[in-house]
């Protein structure tokens, strides 16, 4: 019994005691991307608990449970343990977002209860979107959630997304801050009110979110598959 990492559609297990590097260089190659760090995440098992570690030096890693309910924001130099069956990994490097599956064997944790959905909106606990919200979100996160397998897919620029969408850069640009202001309120950092933040950063931080607190889906793409039906 052990860990099973999963990339782009390949497994690596790590057994106790063992140590599994990832970046771009290391056990396992994440990709060629300048951006990654050599050395940027370790998964280990120690005495039956598998840890997660952020080895590099200025990317962060957002964590979650399958079910997006339990969220980690693990910074550099950090690391937490795995306690749910599966838990889902993203981080972005340069234009583009990835994402792996580490499926514990020896779960000390089961599955949270399930979240409820209110008429009309996309709900995860307080969290609520308009459809034009729920629009704006699936066109930034829509090459990462039609990929097909875990792996890495690039976040459009606003311009880019806003033509998917048939608005004016004005009109999508509006609406993120709207979005943004709204989960900055409950909590979520890194999306509003940094001098330093720029449009890109708060674009990844907005997808890698919205895919760890599954705000958005795969089956939520159907909503944009009506707009090319129009």
């Amino acid at each position: 019994m052990g860990t099973i990492v999963e990339l782009a559609g390949e497994e690596f297990a790590v057994r106790e005691g063992e140590t599994l590097t990832l970046g771009r260089e290391g056990d396992v190659v994440i990709d060629d991307n300048p951006f990654l760090h050599r050395r940027f995440l370790e998964v280990s098992v120690e005495d039956g608990l598998t840890w997660l570690a952020n080895v590099g030096t200025t990317l962060s890693v957002q964590v979650a449970d399958e079910q997006g309910l339990a969220q980690s924001w693990l910074a550099p130099g950090a690391r937490v343990p795995l306690v749910f069956e599966r838990t889902a990994v993203w981080f972005t490097a340069g234009a583009t977002t990835y994402e792996l599956e580490i499926l514990n064997q020896r779960p000390h944790l089961r599955d949270l209860p399930e979240s409820a959905h209110s008429d009309g909106e996309t709900t995860l606990g307080r969290i609520s979107f308009t459809p034009d919200q729920l629009l704006l979100v699936l066109a930034l996160a829509e090459e990462v959630l039609r990929r097909g397998n875990r792996g890495a897919g690039a976040i459009p620029h606003s311009r880019t997304a806003a033509e998917r969408l048939g608005w004016t850069t004005t009109k999508f640009n509006r609406k993120l801050d709207n979005v943004c202001e709204k989960l900055t309120k409950l909590g979520v950092r890194g999306l509003h009110g940094s001098a330093d933040r720029t449009a890109s950063n708060r674009r990844v931080r907005l997808v890698e979110y919205a895919l760890a607190a599954r705000l958005v889906t795969t089956a939520d793409l159907a909503a944009l598959d009506a707009l090319d039906a129009l």
